[in-house]
């Protein structure tokens, strides 16, 4: 069980290459059987790895047998643990989805998808910011050929426009990690935890430049504001599985914050300590904001679903803001509830979409749905977590959020800010729900697809999700509590890493 940590990043490169060569490249059926039986063997070995570490502590991976600073190491603690556990299990329900015939609309979807998947999971899993650096650009190769994936003038055109932001963005992640490996001499995350309270004066101004330079890059994969405006389309564009799939692209960003400016430029950093806090204060509240409007004004499901995703980043970075225990373990419940959510709901607008024939998933009048009670059920379940109406999941996250506040001037921007939030999304579900299951034009037709069992099965295990967050609630919260003490505690997060430095 030694190996156990590289598993996540292991196994999705090994199938995605499998699924390359002859015969299976040439065989639909044979790459949806070893897509199926990868995500599976995923889930299972990340939820042994989560529970490895939950009993035994954190498992760090030297390949190579090279020890950190010096070799390429993955850490596998609560929090990443956590990450990659969420992925796999988000990726096996999609790829149920994807099998039952989502999948044809182009090639090379299912090796494309694992190598995404290997991307995330190492983004997740690196010890060194280097590799942060490799992962991020694995995955992004990955989509953008999924993001084309079966076609059309929309596809190409966003994925045009997010090509060309991310070669941006992958630019100025190189210049950031020049800079710092230039100014600590090192880019392993827990040595530069230890070095970065040692820099003074120009140098440390030179490594706040660099540690800028890297926010705007996380911002970008974040949907911050105001990087956040290629996310809409490109989302809304995309296939249901790749879109789904894209659901968690953002919290890589979020994600990349939390690692770097809670354990690299945390309380301890002397000179540059908390700099990314005073620009993720506005920056934040007015994703949340934008994020809002822009609920407000969907014109279909597929595009609320893309703001929802942008007001759900900017709550995580309102989180990242506050920097303390509770709101980090804040955000990670709610990321878990609002990455799920949000997959399942791309997911249902693609059915919904090939029910109403040319309307598809705009909220204007058409033929009634031919499978009306399992789509309206789903969609009111998905209302209520993604809204954060009790007793789901995504009131849970909400309070949590808002408990994390600290001071009165805390609370006065980010409370508001949540709860209108949240009646922008009820009242744009009500009025999607009104239109889309009570107003009806002629009746319904042969036409109309009704969802397979396996694209059921998919949407049920990531709604399914939600109510299981709050029946499991103090086991979670628990354990996103113990991952935000960890994360927050320089002892364990860095000096623990590196065992031949002095504490």
């Amino acid at each position: 069980m030694q190996h156990l940590s590289i598993f996540p990043v292991l196994i999705p490169l090994l199938f995605g290459a499998i699924m390359l060569l002859p015969p299976i490249s040439r065989n639909i059926n044979y790459q949806r059987v070893a897509s199926v039986i990868g995500t599976l063997f995923m889930l299972m070995s990340t939820a042994t790895l989560l529970y490895k570490v939950n009993a035994e502590g954190v498992q760090l991976y030297a390949l190579g047998g090279w020890q950190a600073p010096f070799g390429i190491a993955l850490v596998a603690d609560k929090v990443s643990s956590l990450m990659v556990l969420l992925t796999s299990f988000m990726s096996f329900a999609i790829m149920l989805y994807a099998v039952s015939g989502q999948d044809k609309g182009g090639a090379y979807f299912h090796p494309l998808f694992m190598f995404q998947i290997m991307g995330i999971n190492g983004a997740f899993l690196t010890g060194d910011i280097f590799n942060l650096f490799v992962f991020f650009e694995v995955l992004l190769i990955a989509s953008y050929a999924l993001l084309i994936h079966a076609g059309g003038k929309h596809k190409t055109q966003a994925t045009l426009h997010y090509v060309i932001l991310n070669l941006v963005g992958s630019s100025l992640f190189l210049f950031g990690l020049g800079i710092l490996y230039g100014t600590l001499g090192t880019l392993n995350m827990a040595d530069m935890a230890v070095k970065v309270g040692q820099l003074q004066g120009e140098t440390a101004t030179l490594a706040k430049t660099g540690a800028l330079l890297l926010l705007v890059v996380f911002g970008l994969k974040a949907a911050m504001l105001p990087m956040h405006f290629w996310l809409p389309k490109t989302y809304a564009s995309a296939s249901a599985p790749v879109a789904a799939l894209f659901a968690i692209m953002t919290k890589v960003g979020v994600y990349s914050i939390f690692r770097v400016y809670t354990v690299i430029f945390g309380e301890h950093a002397g000179e540059l300590a908390n700099i990314a806090t005073p620009w993720l204060w506005p920056l934040a509240l007015l994703t949340i904001t934008i994020g809002s409007i822009g609920v407000f004004a969907s014109p279909g499901i597929k595009t609320l679903s893309a703001n929802l995703v942008i007001v759900s980043s900017g709550s995580l970075l309102a989180c990242a803001a506050i920097n303390s225990e509770e709101a980090t373990s804040a955000a990670l419940y709610y990321m878990v509830h609002s990455t799920l959510a949000s997959a399942a709901l791309f997911l249902l607008a693609d059915v919904m979409s090939r029910q109403r024939g040319k309307a598809e998933d705009r909220f204007v009048r058409s033929r009634p749905f031919a499978q009306p009670r399992l789509l309206g059920f789903a969609f009111a379940i998905l209302a209520l977590a993604l809204v954060g109406m009790p007793p789901l999941s995504g009131f849970v996250g909400k309070i949590m959020i808002l408990q994390a506040t600290q001071s009165t001037t805390q609370t006065m921007w980010v409370w508001p800010l949540i709860l209108l939030g949240s009646l922008a999304a009820l009242v744009t579900f009500s009025r999607a729900g009104t239109t889309l299951f009570w107003r009806h034009s002629g009746n319904a037709t042969a036409e109309a697809e009704p969802a397979k069992k396996l694209e059921i099965a998919g949407i049920a295990l990531l709604l399914l999700a939600s109510p299981l967050l709050v029946l499991f609630g103090g086991d979670v919260s628990e354990y996103t509590q113990q991952a935000a003490r960890y994360l927050h505690d320089i002892q364990a997060s860095a000096y623990g890493l590196l065992p031949g430095v002095a504490q």
